[in-house]
C-alpha cells in the first residue's frame, strides 16, 4: 500500500533538506577556517612576526555592528512568523544595511593598518599583517555570498512570497548570518589574543 505525503510534510522534509544542506556547507567553512588559524599557531614561532601589532579599531566596530546585524536577522524572521511584513521588511533592511556597514569598515581597518606601516604584501609586509589579510579576505568572500543571498531573501519578501507558514527562505538566510557572525567573531578573538 503506497502511502502519499501531505504538502505540509513535503514542506517539512524539503526544509530538513535544505537545512542540512546548509549545514554541510559551514561546517566545511568551519574546517577550512580552523586550518587557518591552526596553520597560524604553528607559524608563530618564526622571527618575522609582528610582536607589537594592534588590530585596527575598524575591526572593533566590525565586531559590533555584525553582532547587531545578527539580533536584526533574528527579529526578521521573528517578525515574518507573525506575518508582521512591514516589520520584516524593516529588519531585513537593517540587516542589509549593517551588512554593507560591515564590509566598509573592514576596508577601513586595511586602510588603518597600512597608514600604520603595514603592508599586506610585497617586500615590506609581515606574516602577520599577510595572514590578517587572508583571513579577513576569505571571511568577507563568505559575507558577500551572505550579502547576495539577502538581496534575494529581500526580493522574495517585496514578492510576497514569505508568510507565517512559509518562511524557509529567511530561515535559512538567519542560520547563515548567524554563521557568519559567530565566524567573524571567532576570528576577532583569535586574532586578539593570538596576534
Amino acid at each position: 500500500m503506497e502511502m502519499t505525503m501531505t504538502t505540509n510534510e513535503q514542506k517539512l522534509r524539503t526544509a530538513r533538506s535544505y537545512k542540512l544542506i546548509l549545514l554541510f556547507a559551514m561546517v566545511s567553512m568551519i574546517m577550512m577556517f580552523a586550518g587557518l588559524t591552526s596553520a597560524f599557531v604553528v607559524s608563530k614561532s618564526r622571527v618575522d612576526w609582528l610582536k607589537d601589532f594592534e588590530l585596527p579599531t575598524a575591526f572593533y566596530y566590525s565586531t559590533l555592528v555584525i553582532m547587531i546585524s545578527s539580533i536584526t536577522i533574528h527579529l526578521a524572521k521573528k517578525s515574518i512568523q507573525k506575518d508582521d511584513k512591514s516589520k520584516t521588511t524593516l529588519f531585513l533592511l537593517s540587516t542589509l544595511a549593517l551588512g554593507i556597514v560591515f564590509v566598509v569598515l573592514q576596508f577601513a581597518g586595511f586602510r588603518q593598518i597600512v597608514e600604520n606601516g603595514y603592508y599586506f604584501t610585497g617586500s615590506e609586509s609581515s606574516i602577520t599583517t599577510t595572514f590578517l589579510y587572508i583571513v579577513t579576505v576569505v571571511h568577507l568572500m563568505h559575507l558577500a555570498g551572505g550579502l547576495i543571498s539577502l538581496l534575494i531573501i529581500i526580493y522574495n519578501h517585496f514578492k510576497q512570497k514569505y508568510n507565517s507558514s512559509q518562511t524557509l527562505g529567511i530561515e535559512l538566510g538567519a542560520m547563515y548570518w548567524h554563521f557568519l557572525d559567530f565566524l567573524w567573531i571567532y576570528l576577532f578573538v583569535f586574532l586578539y589574543f593570538f596576534k
